[in-house]
């Protein structure tokens, strides 16, 4: 006979997502097996009905046929008895007795759960500061009682689910065992209708359905035995932070699982605390709320760093900060064991030491070190060659084509960010002139741009940049897309700096959309090539090319994806160029001016066909600015 799933009752107690999910299952069956059993004993009832009827009709024909239907009037009445006792009984005693258990102490464990929530909830608020000893001695002693009664609950609750799971098969089978039987005692005088091989089926029937009963009875006592000993543990399983002075703390994980609170902004000042099930998984934290079937990712942990904070007065609070410097979530701990093992986790994990092949010798070296606030973004893999200071990487394919090779050297570093906000920030503040605080640059460039004759703006995603040997022809752009993209998607770089780039007539600017602070500028003579990519129309590309000293130059390409095809984007760049050239000849600008639209002011309009769908045009045909 197949195994029978079961609950486990070891993990009552931790009351653990993946638990729930897997109660919700057998929640799920025992509301369908009631259904079932209510559609079944309809059917049951009808026909025991039926033969009631039979009775009756059998009761008049036997005063018509006198002695002879007599006879098989009452072969009729001991059908109907024995149907209403073997097969309605039954069936009835199991959605009485059992399913009617199942329901009632699925409502005490749902009221056990949520009284264990209210106390959590109360012992969470416990300020941190002035301390008051006999109330937290009395919400502990709440939250333990609550926590027994859950796991007293939760522990009935699991063993009457396993125990269904045998006796619904029993109850299933008996009502038409009982049909059967009926039947042929029925039929006992038509005794040649059956053969010998009936009755040993009814009598193997009847063995399975004593097997399943010793079965049940020999799980049921082990679940007894079971749940004597879960009962019986030391009172400090229920009692959260019950060891403060000196708790056991493992600091070499590189894997967490448990609850923790969520801090949630719901307005200007106020905040929320959720308490959810958090795990990590690989360089990730996910989340996952009781009753969903998986977890959501909710925080990248790569290069992240993780610090104790002071938060509205609770207790063992920390704060996980994005490798940008950017404060990401904040969570609370129920105990300064849970409180200090997630730190030393998420500080591992942030190192990607679960990349490495032993990861516990990577984690004793990692606390002989001071970890810095805001560490490189490391990539691991055998075939390349990681820069850490220009955040560069060397890609593996040095077996491209020969072309490829001509553009492009073998091995040529590639940067996935332009300037990091951090550095931006300490570069802003290092010394000299002071930068605006409401992001405005300097006078001249303000100047510059009401200057210009050409001013178009778009949204745009940095995706790398690698320099290049060659500017000749539009090849080395499309090259460097796939290289940078190949990059990408080997190192699973999915972070992507936005900015708006402003082309000018006389530049390319790329600013940061909430500062304004401008990232790089490019003058526009020192484009040289630009173009979109061919299958992917998003993405635009364009080479730079610098004389840094006398006889030497550099050559960079650099990749974005746009929310715009990357043709308009070349359409502009292409206006400024001609605008630049023609600004020398007056009769060329003229000419120009004629060729394309103009605004109010005097300034070159892009094409309203090919504005609209960026949003860049506004109503009347303006033009936009940045």
């Amino acid at each position: 006979m197949p195994a029978v799933d079961k609950l486990l009752l070891e993990e009552a107690l931790q009351d653990s997502p993946q638990t729930r999910s897997l109660l919700s299952v057998f929640e799920e069956d025992a509301g369908t097996l009631t259904e079932y059993t209510n559609q079944l004993l309809q059917a049951m009832q009808r026909v025991y009905g039926a033969q009631n009827e039979m009775c009756l009709a059998t009761q008049q024909l036997s005063k018509q046929l006198l002695a002879y239907e007599k006879q098989l009037n009452i072969l009729h009445s001991e059908l109907a008895k024995q149907l209403a006792d073997t097969m309605i009984l039954p069936i009835i005693q199991f959605r009485e007795k059992d399913l009617t258990e199942v329901s009632t102490l699925k409502d005490l464990f749902g009221l056990a759960s949520n009284e264990h929530d209210v106390s959590m909830a109360k012992y969470s608020r416990l300020p941190k500061r002035k301390e008051n000893e006999k109330l937290k001695a009395e919400v502990a002693k709440e939250v333990a009682n609550a926590r027994r009664k859950q796991h007293l609950s939760s522990l009935q609750y699991y063993c009457a689910l396993n125990a269904l799971q045998y006796r619904k098969r029993v109850a299933m089978m008996e009502p038409m065992l009982g049909y059967t039987r009926g039947q042929i005692n029925f039929f006992k005088k038509g005794a040649e209708m059956f053969s010998k091989r009936m009755d040993s089926f009814l009598s193997s029937v009847s063995d399975m359905v004593q097997s399943i009963q010793g079965e049940l009875d020999a799980e049921a006592e082990k679940m007894r035995i079971s749940q004597q000993d879960l009962i019986a543990v030391n009172e400090s399983v229920y009692t959260p932070d019950s060891d403060v002075t000196s708790p056991a703390i493992n600091r070499n994980l590189i894997q967490k699982a448990g609850y923790l609170n969520l801090r949630n902004k719901t307005g200007l000042v106020t905040t929320t605390w959720e308490r959810l099930y958090f795990f990590t998984q690989g360089g990730n934290l996910m989340c996952q709320p009781r009753g969903a079937v998986a977890g959501g990712l909710i925080q990248d942990l790569d290069n992240c760093s993780v610090m104790a904070v002071d938060c509205e007065d609770r207790r063992y609070c920390f704060q996980i900060t994005t490798p940008t410097g950017k404060a990401g979530i904040t969570l609370q701990a129920e105990s300064k064991k849970e409180y200090e093992e997630w730190i030393c986790a998420i500080n591992n994990i942030s190192r990607q030491i679960y990349l490495t092949d032993n990861p516990e010798v990577g984690v004793v070296s990692i606390f002989q070190s001071i970890p810095s606030p805001y560490s490189p973004i490391i990539l691991q893999h055998s075939k390349t060659v990681k820069n850490t200071e220009n955040d560069k990487v060397i890609p593996s394919e040095s077996a491209g084509i020969q072309d490829s090779a001509q553009l492009i050297a073998p091995g040529t570093p590639i940067q996935f960010d332009i300037v990091l906000p951090a550095m931006e920030f300490l570069d802003q503040n290092r010394g000299g002139r002071r930068a605006n605080p409401f992001g405005e640059s300097e006078d001249s460039s303000k100047d510059e741009e009401e200057d210009s004759l050409l001013q178009q703006m778009f949204v745009v995603r940095f995706l790398g940049s690698m320099a290049v040997q060659s500017d000749e022809t539009c090849e080395v752009i499309y090259e460097a897309m796939r290289q940078v993209l190949a990059a990408r998607a080997i190192h699973n770089i999915f972070r992507m700096t936005e900015s708006h780039l402003m082309v000018t007539s006389k530049n390319l600017r790329l600013i940061d959309p909430q500062t304004q602070v401008t990232r790089a500028s490019f003058e526009l003579s020192t484009v040289t090539q630009f173009a979109a990519h061919q299958e992917n129309r998003r993405l635009i590309g364009f080479v730079i090319h610098l004389s840094e000293t006398p006889g030497e130059e550099s050559m960079s390409a650099y990749v974005f994806e746009s929310n715009t095809e990357g043709e308009k984007i070349c359409y502009a760049i292409g206006l400024g160029k001609e605008i630049t050239e023609a600004q020398k000849d007056p009769e060329a600008l003229a000419q120009l001016m004629k060729s394309v639209p103009l605004t109010n002011d005097g300034k070159f309009m892009l094409l309203n066909d090919m504005s609209e769908e960026d949003g860049t045009v506004h109503e009347g045909g303006e033009e936009s600015e940045a």
